[in-house]
């Protein structure tokens, strides 16, 4: 399969060079700026099995190509919208389009634009993007796939993300998965961005109950929306944002605290017109929306 990557960061290049150093045929559909680096430089990618520079293939939007049987997508929410539009003329009605952000909203925005193309992705990654290397910092490295309508994933797809260094498996209920991994992603959104710290220092001020509370006001909206929130789920969010010592902190906080701009509408506020509209409360969140929308 020819598969197009939207974005070379920390995910894209990440899972992008995975694919390409077993064999697959991948693209990344780039910025001018990011395009012209790694055609000169190649993509750096340092994971846990070693350093390496691969030379890459690239598309800056506009430039001609045919159509690609799979499309990645896997940029910020906040590029989102600016990104469907670059990849349209490499979307043939046969492309298969499955982003790999967190929240939902994605969802609805690919099928409008592109209805029957989507397909489900949970990608799970500890990765940065340092300079221009992309640095996967620890093993993990799952994708799980899935037809958001209950249908089956083609083989062809399955065959061609089943590579080493990426556990792969297909799910029957991708919307589930995709909403437990949207309150968790909230939760961490909520507790780091409202107490401006890692976990280990929230708990030793005394912020225990507090955290619990986050936990529950987002999991009981997804239940209210019809996606209860699993017990395996629910202990791993316990047990990754209760942890003492823990130096953990959200990606949507380390992205407020460096001034740039943040997936906040995306991951939270998307979670709290959900919340309005099944009718149920969220007090941290909504304290967590005011700070954030005053201090931008």
């Amino acid at each position: 399969m020819r598969i197009l990557i939207v974005g070379a960061g920390a995910t894209g290049g990440a899972f992008g060079t995975l694919l390409q150093e077993a064999g697959r045929d991948v693209t990344y559909l780039l910025r001018p700026t990011r395009a012209a680096r790694l055609r000169r430089d190649g993509l750096r990618f340092i994971s846990p099995e070693g350093d390496r520079t691969n030379q890459v293939q690239t598309l800056v939007a506009g430039e001609p190509a045919t159509p690609f049987d799979l499309v990645i997508v896997a940029v910020k929410a906040y590029a989102l919208d600016a990104a469907l539009e670059d990849l349209r003329p490499y979307i043939g009605p046969k492309t298969l389009i499955m982003p790999i952000l967190n929240g939902m909203a994605q969802i609805d925005k690919i099928n409008a634009a592109f209805p029957g193309q989507l397909l489900g992705g949970i990608a799970k990654i500890v990765a940065t993007l340092d300079g221009d290397a992309v640095h996967q910092m620890t093993p993990l490295c799952t994708l799980t796939i899935g037809d958001p309508n209950r249908g089956t994933v083609p083989a062809e797809v399955i065959d061609a993300l089943t590579v080493p260094g990426i556990t792969m498996s297909v799910s029957d209920d991708i919307l589930q998965g995709l909403w437990e991994k949207w309150a968790f992603i909230a939760a961490g959104g909520v507790i780091s961005c409202l107490f401006r710290a890692p976990i280990g220092r929230i708990l030793d001020a005394g912020g225990h109950d507090q955290i619990i509370a986050s936990i529950t006001e987002l999991e009981d909206v997804a239940a209210a929306a019809g996606h209860p929130v699993s017990e395996a789920a629910h202990g791993f969010s316990i047990g990754m944002l209760t942890e003492p010592g823990s130096i953990f902190t959200s990606s949507l906080y380390r992205d407020l605290i460096a001034g740039g701009p943040t997936e906040s509408e995306h991951i939270l506020g998307n979670f709290q017109a959900q919340a309005r509209r099944l009718d149920r409360p969220t007090p941290m969140l909504d304290l967590t929306l005011i700070q954030i929308r005053a201090g931008q």
